[in-house]
Parts: structure tokens; sequence; C-alpha cells
């Protein structure tokens, strides 16, 4: 067997979002919430990896590593720090980013809305504001005419199924509500309206693709299960009706990073896993808490989506692993793009892979915890210090080929004894 070729368009690239990279979000929700009373953050944003200073740096690690693209999101709250008023500086310094990319080759992919809101818009009730879907269309527009020659790809809003549930009913998410199951279905009425209308607005000013890019895990059923109303299970509904509402969108941005296993008791706890030849078993996880390490999860969300939007180009906008084993971040890495070989193979129009994440960040709840990061960052001075996996990545990029023997990565998993 020869190595696995990809096609010479193919993106191979990594993500990133503002909020998690950039430091000192000061006028956002999300800084708020993180300083407030109780909250459930693990700790706060604070500096993160003062991207918004070292973007240079950044996007030239991109290129070096070999990739031709690179995702990052641009902040509401910087660019409209009030309701109305926009910040020209605000637009120019997100314009030289474009022109860093496309100074080094590399494809940028803008996201306009990653989970931050402006202060001033979350006081009036952020997601569930009446004006929602109005005021992102604003937003979108006036961004899109200052930035959309430079753009690239453009997607809308990042996982605008976890809007209302993270918000309104697990609480991770500002306000930080739990239960209110009402509030959540309105948010989905609202984000999905916003989508439409912020989508519009930016192919005023832009020829580049415009899509939503939405969060799939692959959900399994086993011994009779059916699905119920976990929150993953309700996330997933939330996400085919916006691919049901992706009608005039050129692509679907798609984010996958597990699977979820569920049994007739619901889902199965961590680490342990169904397997019809062995019983139980016991499987390889990673540090995100109750996420299996199970990069063949891609198989499924690519085919599913691709079925339920009659074959639309999807872009492979997040996928990647918590860990502090580079090895198995390889592996990971190694045996995901095999899958999306497998999916091309079969005919569907997988555009490129944009592994999550360039840099080790800030991940929401769970603060500087997870490291997901093609390259570590150091907390005090913020020195980057490229992995071996980047390394290994972006040969893989380079060569557009992946090598016929596939990465092993130990254990396999091993049967255990249940009582």
């Amino acid at each position: 067997m020869g190595d696995l070729l990809f096609p010479d368009n193919f993106l191979f690239g990594a993500s990133t979002s503002a909020h998690q990279t950039e430091g000192n979000n000061t006028n956002s929700d999300w800084w708020d919430f993180e300083l407030s009373k109780d909250t459930p953050i693990f700790e706060p944003s604070g500096d993160a990896c003062d991207s918004y200073h070292r973007y240079q740096e950044d996007i030239q690690l991109v290129a070096d590593f070999g990739l031709n693209t690179y995702r990052f999101s641009i902040e509401w709250a910087r660019i409209e720090p009030a309701e109305g008023r926009f910040s020209n500086a605000e637009l120019a310094h997100y314009r030289r980013m474009l022109e860093a990319c496309h100074a080094r080759g590399i494809t940028p992919v803008v996201t306009f809305h990653h989970f931050t809101l402006p202060r001033w818009l979350d006081k009036q009730g952020g997601f569930l504001s009446p004006r929602f879907a109005e005021l992102f269309e604003r937003y979108c527009d006036r961004a899109a005419q200052a930035l959309g020659d430079l753009i690239g790809w453009a997607c809308t809003i990042n996982e605008p199924e976890g809007a209302g549930d993270a918000g309104w009913v697990i609480g991770v998410h500002p306000p930080g509500i739990k239960g209110d199951h009402d509030s959540m279905w309105r948010v989905v009425q609202n984000v999905l309206e916003a989508h439409k209308r912020g989508a519009a607005a930016i192919r005023r000013h832009t020829d580049a693709p415009c899509g939503v890019t939405l969060a799939f895990q692959d959900m399994q059923y086993e011994g009779g299960a059916v699905p119920g109303h976990t929150p993953w299970e309700d996330n997933a509904r939330v996400s085919e009706m916006f691919l049901e509402a992706s009608s005039e969108d050129e692509f679907v941005g798609l984010q996958t990073y597990t699977r979820i296993v569920f049994g007739p008791e619901g889902e199965r706890g961590p680490g342990l896993k169904a397997d019809k030849k062995n019983g139980i078993v016991e499987t390889p996880m990673t540090t995100m808490v109750g996420w299996e390490f199970y990069p063949q999860a891609l198989a499924e969300t690519i085919r599913r989506t691709s079925k339920l939007t009659g074959g639309k180009p999807i872009l492979l906008t997040e996928n990647g692993i918590a860990t502090m084993d580079d090895d198995k971040r390889i592996a990971f890495i190694d045996h995901a793009l095999r899958t999306v070989h497998t999916c091309l193979a079969e005919g569907i129009d997988v555009r490129g892979y944009l592994y999550w994440t360039l840099l080790d960040n800030f991940e929401w709840s769970g603060g500087y915890e997870p490291k997901f990061g093609l390259v570590s960052v150091d907390r005090t001075t913020f020195e980057r210090k490229p992995k071996p996996s980047a390394y290994w990545y972006g040969n893989v990029a380079r060569s557009r080929a992946l090598p016929a023997e596939a990465v092993q990565w130990p254990p396999v998993p091993v049967p255990v004894s249940v009582t």
C-alpha cells in the first residue's frame, strides 16, 4: 500500500478564537462572568495568550509548520464597544491580521461570533434579546464591509446549538442559569434568525464562501437504547435545525471531538463502553472529563452531515484532543485524517481539516487546564514552544499525504471485570 494522498486544494490548518487567545477582552459578557461571585469558571481568561499583540508570531508559526489555513475570530465587543459605535481602529487591527495571512500564503477563515457578546448587549438580554438578530446583522454588515475583500472563508456563529443550553440549562456560559429550557428554545430561534441575517449581510461584501460551524459528536446507541433528551442529544437536534436552515450557505463547518455512547440506562460512564465481542471494556480517555479518545468519530458525523445537506461542501473547522501526551495527539490527528481520507474516497465533499487548536489557550469553563494546542504558551512570558505534533502535522500538510501505516498509540482497549 502507498501513501494516502489528499487533493491539491485541500486545506490543512489550525483554529483559534479571539477571547481564548487575545487577552483582556474586558468589554465582553465573558469577562464579567469569569470574575463574578460563585462563577463556574475554573479561572479567568486574563491575558490569555496575548495574541492580540502577538498575532504576527502566531500566523508565522502556522506558515512555518507548513499549514495553509488559519481560522480565527473577530471580537464583537472590541469592534462595537458601545451600541451603534464602531471602532475603525479595531477593524483595522483585524484587517492587519488578514493581511498577515495573505502575506504568508495562508487562507484566512474568519468567524464573526465565537461565544462572546459585548457587555452592552448582555445587559439587554444577550441571546435572549428580541433585537439580537437585528443587532448581529448590523455588526456583520459593518465588519464584512471593512474586511470582506480579504476573507477566505466566513463563518457566522460558532456552535450556535450550544448558545441556549450552555447559558440557560447547564449554566456554564453567561448568564449561568440552570434548567430554563423555555429560554433555551427562545435563544435557539433568535440565533437561527441571526445566522440567516448575518450571512446575508456578509455576502453583500465578500465572495468568500459563507456558512455556520456546528458541533456534532458521534452518538451511539447500544443494547436497545433509544434517543432521549440529554444536553448532547438536544444539541444534535438543534444542529440539525441549523442544517435545515443552511440551504443558501456555501458550506457547513463541522466540529467533532468524540463519541457519546448510550445504553438502556442512559449515557455510559467515562472510560467504560460496551463492546459486542468483549462485553464492557475500558477505553483511553482525554483530559476533558468524559471525552473518550475516539478520532474515528469523524466518520459518522461527516457522513451524516453530508447526507442531511444533500452533499453540501464540508469544512472541518475543529477537531482535536486535550492531552499532556503529545504522542497521543499525533496518533489522534493521524487517525482523524485517515477517517477524512476514507470519506473523501467515498465521494464526500470535504474541503479541509482545521485542528483545534494552534495554542494551548483559555478553554472556557475549564480555564487553562485542558491542553489542545500544537504549541505550548508560557503563562508568564507568553513564549511559544511548538510541540512535535505541530511539525508532524505540518509535514503531512506539506506532502498532502499520510504514510500507509497508521501511527500506533497504546493502550488497546482491555476488558475489565464489572460486578
